[in-house]
């Protein structure tokens, strides 16, 4: 069976080719729903599936690589036409290079990464007309040095990975468990309570994605983020939308704690679930864009738009948010200090995963069992052979096939209960008369 790569490679490599969902669908031969689930680790594909995919993101992988080796070449070429040694001061012929530009920050304003207009409040201001030669040109120094680094980083993070496996590799399965349930269920019991505004919904949602996770523990093993693995099947349990016809979900709890805090939290309950669940995610949490589209099953633009619209809503709620720095610091504000029920402890919670396990077993074998005995049944008591049904009537001589006794009308029936009352002698007018 081919390897495949883990789901965040998959989607990075299909977006690094600037291929969509649907045209990757196409390739394999799917719907664009599943290669989604595919990129978000909710299904893994199997079979010739597994085969296609798996020869598409190594062709993808390859063609990047290659990319990537012509690029390194080419720079070699354009460091030995370039001056070895820098001039001392600078001269009108040569102008100063100008430094790079600001990387993007977490805090910076998403509509002034997206085409369009700038917001007015992140208008950049108008400055001089820069130089052509932006950033100075790398030697073959410099650049096998950056190499070397960049090498001797992946060796540490290799190393260090390495023993974060050995070390997880020690506990047993329970104590995995334990500790990640430990680690993630006080904070998740919180966000998902801040996500629904309903205590038990939020209590319920986290212990059902725990049980979920013990009883698939081989499969949240391996993956990348096993909380976020976790927080996932607690937010999609925590915003189903049948939980609207249970009468204990019907309204949210009253908002307890700190008054600053309650006019954003009933903000957020009036945003639709995927604004709230995104807006959550990416400024309560701080997690990316693409992990965060990634997550809600979704891509990047979409994910960006919807945050942007959560923003716009909450602002014009709340205007003394306007400034984007102060929206991400109450959002993680409200995100570690809202108040939020306990859970249950890690040992009740596996033993009502194997509980539930075991009943859904039992039911699966006693379904099976009845199907096996009602077609066993059918098999036992069907006719061993073909019994033809009688052919219909026939006329034969122009006499009407015998039909059997015939409905009587009213009148049959009242002639036959006046001849029923007669004696059986006969009327008297039959009778012979003695002279």
């Amino acid at each position: 069976m081919p390897t495949l790569p883990s789901p965040r490679e998959r989607r990075r490599l299909r977006e690094a080719m600037a291929m969509t969902e649907r045209q990757v669908a196409t390739a394999v031969g799917v719907t664009r729903r599943t290669v989604r689930s595919w990129e978000t680790g909710r299904t893994t594909p199997v079979g010739r599936k597994r085969e296609a995919y798996a020869r598409l993101l190594a062709a993808y992988a390859a063609e990047l690589d290659q990319k990537k080796r012509a690029k390194r070449e080419r720079r070699p070429e354009n460091s030995r036409t370039a001056p070895a040694k820098k001039p001392d001061t600078p001269s009108a012929e040569a102008p100063a290079p100008a430094p790079p530009p600001e990387p993007l920050t977490h805090n910076a304003s998403l509509k002034d990464v997206l085409p369009g207009e700038p917001s007015p409040a992140r208008r950049p201001t108008p400055s001089r007309k820069k130089p052509l030669n932006r950033r100075p040109v790398r030697t073959v120094e410099e650049d096998s040095r950056s190499r070397q680094s960049a090498q001797r980083r992946k060796e540490k993070a290799e190393a260090l990975a390495g023993a974060a496996a050995a070390e997880a590799a020690r506990l047993t399965p329970a104590q995995a468990f334990d500790e990640l349930y430990a680690h993630a269920s006080p904070s998740l019991v919180r966000q998902t309570y801040l996500l629904t505004g309903r205590r038990t919904l939020a209590q319920e949602s986290v212990e059902r994605a725990f049980q979920q996770a013990w009883h698939r523990w081989p499969e949240v093993t391996v993956d990348a983020d096993p909380a976020g693995w976790v927080r996932g099947t607690a937010y999609d349990y925590a915003t189903a939308p049948w939980h609207r016809f249970r009468r204990a979900c019907r309204h949210p709890d009253p908002f307890t704690g700190e008054r600053d805090g309650r006019a954003l939290r009933r903000t957020l309950l009036d945003l639709p679930p995927m604004y709230r669940r995104t807006l959550l995610l990416h400024d309560g949490l701080g997690i990316g864009l693409p992990e965060t589209a990634a997550e809600t099953e979704a891509t990047t633009t979409a994910a960006t738009n919807r945050l942007l619209h959560a923003r716009e809503a909450v602002v014009e709620q709340l205007p003394d948010l306007g400034d984007e720095a102060v929206l991400l610091e109450r959002m993680r504000e409200l995100a570690t200090t809202v108040s939020a029920p306990a859970v249950a402890t890690a040992p009740a919670v596996r033993l009502a995963s194997e509980r539930r396990a075991k009943f859904w077993t039992r039911v699966a074998i006693a379904v099976t069992v009845l199907i096996i005995g009602a077609t066993a049944f059918t098999a036992v008591t069907a006719p061993a052979r073909y019994e033809p049904t009688p052919a219909p009537g026939q006329r034969v001589g122009g006499v009407p096939a015998p039909k059997g006794p015939q409905k009587l009308d009213k009148q049959d029936l009242k002639l036959r209960d006046t001849l029923r009352a007669v004696p059986l002698n006969g009327p008297g007018r039959l009778l012979p008369r003695i002279p």
